[in-house]
């Protein structure tokens, strides 16, 4: 699944640096997560280096992109191909 950022985020900016795919920026009032770029850091961490740093614990799986590991595997994959 990828990641969601709640409305409990305080906008410290220590997420959207920390994400190997930039798939994190600054939405109109909290930092959003683009799903199309995020692989859970699979493929570069053992685990989502925006949660491991996030100060709030606001970021969550979200439940409207559901994929397994193998799919997120292949997007990073894809993600990679693209650089």
């Amino acid at each position: 699944m990828a990641l969601k950022i709640t409305k409990d985020c305080i906008n410290c900016d220590v997420c959207a640096p920390e994400c190997p795919n930039e798939a994190i920026h600054l939405g109109p009032e909290i930092y959003i997560i683009n799903p199309d770029k995020c692989t859970e850091c699979v493929g570069h961490y053992d685990q989502p280096q925006c949660r491991v740093v996030c100060p709030v614990n606001c970021i969550f799986l979200d439940p409207e992109h559901k994929e397994t590991p193998q799919q997120l595997r292949e997007k990073f994959e894809q993600l990679q191909s693209k650089k």
